[in-house]
């Protein structure tokens, strides 16, 4: 056997030095979280060669089965107004291949395919279980490379690139680069955010730690750690402990916002190990929970998942301003829509609520300038490290938000890449179009930019369709409900004379109901602030028909609420049908994001006051029975090139008539055209949150999803046929381009509603 370190002449040992490994990529991204996946794969996508660098053995940051929190981002539960607001791009794709694959919401599912995602790529390195420790900066202050060590086969790594990006949360690639960064809530005066603290303080969201029950069907003893929390009186929330969470519903067992969230990070682990068995102890020891007798403690988190740490500085700071007011940005490349989340230092032992939501009326743009160092002038920023106040940090810190704005930084990368530029570089004007062009052609939502891509041939095509929705009606179910909350009918109403809309109502007595037509103060949004009309509608005993006809004109086309106040002893039809760009909602409350009916903020915080109208999750969802004069008609073929690709002031799909068995769109050019690429968007109702874990859902494809179809071009044939889809966007690169004047989208198979196509390009 060989003797290694040593010879015989001398028994003193020789140190040795670790295997080390020399890596030269394109792009390094620090952090394996959805943020830092979604930067690398756009980046791999668009050619670059990316290093992923995880300390963790698993990919998702706090959505994996090591944290196993649901992704949410400006959806929040369906609890806000902000309609058809889920994320789009990498982060819309993981969701609804986590809905197709796993809709019990099982975590190591989705631990799996995002695993799986990353690895399709051909251009990224992976690398698990690897932490970044040092970095070597050039005499501009740029990052040279990153060394890492990876714990699981003793091998040091160094990494190249010309570009960084920096996704780890508490932003370790950009600590030891020198970034500028900031921890803990501003002042007031700062920024003028009317929720900051009058004076700077040291007051950060905490940690928090979960756990799984499972039932046994037998009885189950539970003998406690000794260092589990043994008084669990001295957390005030105790009393509102139920059996049945369990989980991420178990959020508020939260501790940590006054130490420091980096440092002592070990020593707040081990105070929340300390309160959730001692939880868990109290639900079963204590005599007050005789249904846990059965329950087994089947998981405990072993990380906590962290909210908040450093937070770096770009060239702007969102701030609470930019979210309440919506503001605009000429460089917008991706955007949010959470409440404003703010939550107590001290977590469990805080005698405050757990947490306090102020959502604005709609969902806000986020500007490339908050995703780039202001002073390490080739580092991105994304995740929850960009650049954000405390405050404005309580809603961009969400997973699908921080994955989204993760899509932006690998655009931003490739162009960068492509052109030797730096991060700042892009804010020249043309730039700055070329990356939002390039981001909605991927997938991305930017909220009032639109997609305007020259070389897109669609843009210049005649559509012709089988059939259009001419929509005249909701047809009823059978089904009555009772008036006794408002409801509304939101519709997609075009600009000009507003339609009469009749819906069907059964009063017990001859009575009165309130009708009224409202609007939405900015324009994209879905809450009713602008009243535009009302009127009092007499009612018969009985059944009946009841127009809601207004005198009113609207300059530009937006959605409408069509609604209906309370009536005692009325009630009104329903029907069963859904159809892409319109919903039934009522005003009421989700009690995982809201406290009341009604947002009543403190006076002087700088937050609106409005009503929450929410609709019903299928399959209980219905809409309204009604009849529509004139019929609506904004389901035509144009839509497919009019640069939005989801519902927003508008339909912005082709919908094909109920009646067209065989719907098919077809594009026809003057001339023949090289085609080599074709994309196509479908409905997966960005509506739906699609939270990752725990929720469980009804349904693994969404209802106007088309699920199979065929692409054929003129005398060339048939270019594809799927059998089998359920993903928003589908693309096709053809190994040979094809010269035609005419291409045709049969649909072929769709889910139970009236299928719909929101975007085709042709490249």
């Amino acid at each position: 056997m060989k003797n290694h370190g040593y010879s015989e002449e001398s028994v003193r040992p020789v140190p040795r030095e670790l295997r080390q490994e020399n890596i030269t990529a394109d792009l390094v991204v620090a952090g394996g979280g959805l943020s830092g996946v979604c930067c690398a794969i756009t980046a791999a996508r668009a050619g670059l060669h990316v290093a992923l660098v995880q300390d963790r053995p698993v990919l998702g940051g706090n959505a994996s089965s090591e944290v196993r929190l649901w992704v949410l981002g400006a959806t929040s539960h369906m609890g806000n107004n902000n309609r058809w607001a889920r994320e789009g791009g990498v982060i819309d794709e993981l969701l609804v291949e986590n809905m197709w694959r796993n809709p019990e919401g099982n975590a190591v599912i989705l631990d799996s395919t995002v695993l799986e995602f990353v690895l399709r790529e051909e251009r990224i390195r992976l690398l698990l279980n690897t932490a970044i420790d040092e970095v070597e900066t050039d005499d501009d202050g740029a990052i040279k490379s990153a060394s890492a060590y990876c714990s699981q086969n003793q091998t040091r790594y160094r990494l190249e690139a010309l570009l960084f990006c920096d996704a780890t949360g508490d932003g370790i690639l950009g600590f030891l680069s020198g970034a500028a960064f900031r921890i803990g809530a501003e002042a007031r005066s700062e920024f003028g955010e009317l929720l900051a603290p009058e004076t700077e303080q040291h007051s950060l969201l905490g940690h928090s730690l979960y756990f799984y029950s499972r039932d046994t069907g037998r009885p189950v003893r539970y003998v406690a750690p000794s260092f589990a929390l043994k008084d669990i009186t001295e957390i005030p929330r105790f009393r509102e402990l139920r059996v049945t969470d369990s989980g991420c519903r178990l959020w508020w067992l939260e501790y940590g916002g006054a130490r420091d969230t980096v440092y002592e990070t070990e020593e707040i682990k081990w105070e929340l190990w300390r309160v959730a068995y001692g939880v868990w102890n109290y639900i079963k020891n204590s005599g007050e929970f005789p249904e846990a007798e059965t329950l087994t403690l089947e998981w405990m988190g072993t990380i906590p998942g962290k909210r908040e740490s450093r937070r770096f500085e770009g060239d702007v700071m969102l701030t609470q301003q930019d979210i309440v007011e919506q503001r605009q940005h000429a460089d917008a490349v991706s955007f949010g829509g959470w409440a404003i989340d703010l939550h107590p230092s001290d977590g469990v032992y805080s005698a405050q609520p757990g947490c306090s939501q102020w959502h604005s009326k709609g969902v806000y743009q986020i500007p490339y300038r908050a995703m780039y160092s202001r002073n390490v002038p080739n580092l991105f920023l994304t995740g929850r490290l960009i650049s954000a106040s405390h405050i404005a940090f309580g809603s961009t810190r969400v997973m699908a938000t921080c994955a989204h704005n993760g899509q932006a930084v690998g655009m931003a990368a490739a162009l960068c890449y492509e052109d030797s530029l730096k991060p700042r570089d892009l804010l020249v004007s043309e730039r700055m179009r070329e990356l939002q062009q390039r981001l909605l052609r991927a997938g991305q939502n930017i909220p009032g930019v639109y997609a305007e891509d020259a070389a897109d041939k669609a843009r210049t095509a005649r559509m012709t369709v089988t059939s259009a929705l001419e929509l005249r009606d909701l047809r009823p179910s059978g089904g009555f409900v009772p008036l006794d909350k408002p409801v509304a009918l939101l519709l997609p109403i075009d600009a000009g004379r507003v339609p009469e809309v009749t819906v069907t109502l059964a009063s017990e007595a001859e009575t009165t109901v309130h009708v009224e037509l409202w609007g939405s103060g900015r324009k994209g949004n879905t809450t009713p602030d602008v009243k535009l009309a009302a009127k009092e509608v007499r009612l018969a005993k009985g059944p009946q028909q009841v127009a809601l006809a207004f005198d009113a004109l609207i300059d530009e086309a937006a959605h409408l609420f069509f609604v209906l106040l309370p009536a005692a002893g009325v009630e009104v039809a329903l029907s069963e049908e859904q159809v892409t760009g319109l919903l039934t909602l009522s005003q009421k409350m989700n009690k995982a994001v809201a406290k009341s009916l009604v947002q009543t903020p403190p006076e002087g915080s700088g937050i609106d006051t409005f009503a929450f109208w929410l609709p019903d999750r299928r399959p209980m969802a219905r809409n309204l029975a009604a009849t529509i004069e004139p019929p609506l008609k904004m389901f035509a073929p144009s839509n497919v090139t009019n640069g939005v690709s989801r519902p927003w002031c508008g339909v912005n799909a082709w919908v094909p008539a109920r009646e067209d068995e065989r719907p098919a769109l077809r594009l026809e050019w003057e001339t023949p055209q090289t085609i080599r690429e074709i994309e196509i968007s479908f409905d997966t109702d960005f509506d739906h949150p699609m939270e990752s874990v725990l929720m469980g859902h009804p349904e693994r494809v969404m209802p106007a999803c088309v699920t199979e179809f065929e692409v054929c071009a003129g005398s060339n044939g048939l270019l594809a046929k799927v059998t089998e889809n359920h993903q928003t966007r589908w693309s096709l690169k053809l190994a040979k381009a094809v010269e035609t004047d005419e291409l045709s989208i049969v649909v072929l198979g769709h889910g139970p509603t009236l299928p719909a196509i929101f975007e085709v390009r042709c490249y």
